[in-house]
């Protein structure tokens, strides 16, 4: 499965041959105008957005594909007020949806202008290349949305999306459109509004940053994190990698960051998430929040890291003080198979992979086929992140033959 965040409306991995044929889009991020494609015509709306720099933005996503409306490009160019979400107390999808309305509209919106979900199950891992000593994480996001009237997949759109916060770090971060309730070519399809692209920064499922730290979530079983520390801010699953990509340049320095708040998971879908993390320096880690007595809800931070048995994740907690619960390595069958391939080809070659090689990877555990339409796997992106470079190379819908690139600037 998968990971957490929002549901208002609707809800939000054969080694790879060499030679594959790569259709690079770069972008950069910064203060300048970007080179590359010019913006993706639009005349929809966005009914609860008036201010002009705001609009030029939502009208500047660029279709990679030209037409296609399966992954789009922004810059996000206005203040997305992290400070003040950090703030707000952010708990879940309902209260993330409040602070977007409050602070990112300028209208505001009725109940049915905030559609906002959030959910994962994916595949991740960390290695060095043993060609280049660059420092690689690979990532599969799987989630296979249905549409409850017809029973059919809903075809998402991808959305790359570059930040660059006064004072803090630039980054690229990718989001599933349909979190927000919009479909591939939601863009052009002169019905959708566009004003929930402003929650943008806060819907990513993985993401990088200029100093080469990234992170992603994937989704475990089980009752939604809640932590109650005293005299602890609380901050939801989004929020918080936003925070990381803007603020921490290491593995440590995110590790130090998430301690000083109280993580809220969401409650629907009711299930709760664990971060992978990685960096330029070779450190990776996995964050789960954990409590062994499955009635209560998991809060204890836990950092596991230091040996290659930990260098991939998937949906089961890797914890040893979940390990006999029914959601942990030695009971759960959840991404149990995807796990094994991953720890099976990783063990071959030593924890040592190329990045034709990891992208390979991804592929032997990819989730498909098309007629597993009730799973609830499905795999929508493959990335290999070259950490050394901060660069990303993207795969859509196993489509592994045609790639996308993005670097930051």
């Amino acid at each position: 499965m998968f990971m957490p965040i929002m549901n208002f409306a609707k809800s939000m991995e054969t080694l790879l041959v060499c030679g594959m044929l790569f259709t690079s889009v770069m972008a950069a991020c910064g203060d300048d105008e970007p080179s590359g494609p010019a913006p993706t015509p639009t005349r929809n709306e966005a009914r609860w957005i008036k201010d002009k720099d705001k609009l030029a933005m939502l009208h500047s996503l660029v279709d990679l594909e030209g037409d296609k409306g399966r992954i789009y490009e922004v810059t996000y160019r206005v203040d997305y007020q992290l400070d003040e979400a950090l703030n707000f107390e952010i708990d879940g999808t309902n209260r993330l949806k409040r602070f977007v309305a409050d602070y990112l509209f300028d209208t505001p919106p009725t109940a049915q202008g905030v559609q906002l979900s959030y959910d994962a199950g994916c595949s991740a891992f960390a290695c060095p290349d043993p060609t280049t000593g660059h420092c690689l994480m690979g990532r599969n996001f799987d989630f296979n949305h249905i549409d409850p009237e017809t029973d059919e997949r809903i075809m998402i759109p991808l959305i790359a999306v570059h930040t660059a916060p006064a004072g803090g770090k630039k980054s690229v971060s990718f989001v599933d459109g349909q979190f927000v309730d919009y479909r591939s070519g939601f863009y052009t399809d002169g019905t959708s509004d566009l004003s929930m692209l402003m929650a943008l920064p806060y819907l990513l499922l993985d993401g990088i940053n200029e100093d080469g730290f990234a992170i992603s979530v994937l989704k475990l079983d089980g009752k939604p994190t809640c932590q109650q520390e005293p005299g602890k801010k609380t901050i939801f699953t989004t929020v918080a990698m936003r925070m990381l990509l803007d603020r921490a340049g290491t593995v440590k320095e995110a590790l130090d960051l998430l301690k000083e708040y109280n993580m809220s998971m969401d409650k629907d879908p009711k299930a709760s998430y664990h971060f992978f993390m990685a960096d330029a320096t070779g450190d990776y880690a996995i964050v789960e929040y954990t409590n062994p007595d499955l009635a209560l809800h998991p809060d204890r931070m836990e950092v596991l890291t230091g040996v290659d048995t930990l260098r991939c994740v998937t949906n089961f907690y890797v914890s040893p003080t979940m390990a006999n619960t029914d959601y942990g390595f030695l009971k759960s069958d959840h991404g149990k198979e995807r796990y094994r391939i991953l720890r099976e080809q990783l063990s071959k070659y030593a924890y040592r992979l190329n990045a034709t090689q990891g992208m390979g990877l991804l592929a032997q555990v990819a989730q498909g086929p098309e007629d597993s339409k009730l799973s609830t796997g499905f795999t929508q992106w493959s990335e290999i992140y070259d950490l050394t470079k901060k660069a990303v190379t993207l795969s859509v819908l196993r489509e592994y033959g045609k790639t996308f690139a993005f670097g930051i600037e």
